[in-house]
């Protein structure tokens, strides 16, 4: 695996882990201040609607932005500016200076998780590229579960804490720097990368973002809830949520070796079946330990990979411009779902009780499947859109 270990690779790997970390402190350390500051949950989810907001007013613009400026100085830029909104929450309390902070950082992190998703695609190849693709979104995510532990540990320095974090972000400059390669769209003016173009030729690809998105935010705000709604103690239901992740996190690269060898849609089609299979038996085995614990294991791997593998599918059906976009709406998905989808989950759990956690993410696996049939059939999947 010659793209897994080159240099190239090795940066841009290292950079998105100094990026999960970092963002993974920026979200609770701003949620821990409103708090401190005496400001309620609507605060905290107006500012992070404010991020989402960001990302999407980018989205339109991204693979123009990439074939502009190339791959390398838009990640860099975008780095450079979440590092700076970030650090500059550390001179102001005023909500509006904050949420327009939070509007540069979710463009920012729009275009730097849209053109790294893209980049890593481009130096993966069709032999390798579940497995280089896997090692990039657990790398991602295993920092990103480390953020919360370091707010822990600079939280007390309330001088200092966000120019802090802040700082973490810098640290991947020197990485991207030390990139040989600088990969970008192939004409800024040709009309197959547009969005429009690309949209029709990914539909099982964004419900299968959107499904991953929301089962994401679901494991980690509402499935402790549900387990607690069946009699689980508080201290054992917060650990539901890291058996998922634990899942999902190490068997990521797994899955994607399995893809390689037996094809990426065979192995994502059965990753949905799963994910389908076990959503209805979540709450019979609440009182069997013996079998919960394994169930949510499986079940994060299974939800993790049809996302893993949503993105190794953007990388086997676009190329150029059309790769960038492609990236985008896939991320676009992500910020709509994971957005959404707690609000309403949260209402149906309200009113027809904990159990409907569980049934509206086996909604959303059927409609996974839905969309990989339907792309069967019309033969979608064997398209290939250029720039």
């Amino acid at each position: 695996m010659k793209t897994v270990l080159s240099r190239d690779f090795l940066a841009l790997i290292l950079s998105v882990a100094v990026v999960g970390l970092g963002s993974g402190a920026t979200i609770p350390l701003t949620a821990l201040a409103l708090a401190e500051a005496g400001h309620g949950t609507s605060i905290v989810g107006l500012l992070t609607a404010a991020q989402a907001l960001g990302g999407l007013a980018i989205v339109p613009l991204t693979a123009w932005i990439s074939t502009r400026f190339g791959h390398r100085a838009v990640i860099v830029g975008a780095v450079s500016a979440v590092a700076a909104a970030t650090a500059l929450m550390q001179l102001s309390a005023d909500l509006w200076i904050w949420a327009a902070l939070r509007v540069i950082c979710g463009a920012a992190l729009m275009l730097l998780f849209t053109i790294g998703e893209a980049w890593v695609n481009q130096l993966a190849n069709d032999a390798t590229r579940g497995r280089v693709v896997a090692i990039y979104a657990t790398t991602f995510t295993l920092f990103q579960m480390a953020g919360p532990v370091l707010v822990s540990q600079i939280a007390a320095y309330t001088a200092w804490r966000f120019v802090l974090c802040g700082a973490i972000f810098l640290v991947a400059l020197p990485m991207l720097a030390a990139m040989r390669s600088n990969p970008q769209g192939t004409g800024q003016h040709e009309p197959h990368g547009s969005w429009r173009n690309v949209l029709p030729a990914m539909p099982a690809l964004v419900v299968a973002t959107g499904f991953f998105a929301l089962f994401d935010t679901l494991a980690l705000s509402l499935l402790p809830l549900f387990a607690i709604g069946h009699g689980i103690t508080s201290e054992v239901a917060v650990l539901f949520a890291s058996v998922v992740l634990l899942g999902d996190t190490t068997m990521q690269f797994p899955i994607g070796w399995l893809a390689d060898k037996l094809g990426r849609e065979r192995v994502h089609a059965l990753a949905g079946v799963v994910v389908a299979a076990l959503l209805p038996l979540l709450t019979l085995v609440m009182d069997m330990p013996w079998l919960r614990w394994p169930l949510l294991f499986v079940l994060g791997a299974a939800a993790g990979s049809i996302y893993t593998l949503a993105i190794v599918a953007c990388g086997e059906r676009f190329e150029g411009a059309a790769l960038v976009s492609a990236s985008a709406i896939v991320n676009t998905s992500w910020s709509a779902a994971s957005f959404a989808g707690p609000i309403v989950t949260g209402a149906l759990m309200e009113h027809a009780g904990h159990d409907a956690m569980p049934w509206v993410l086996f909604v959303g696996a059927l409609v996974f499947l839905g969309a990989l049939r339907w792309e069967r059939i019309r033969g979608v999947a064997q398209s290939r859109v250029q720039s």
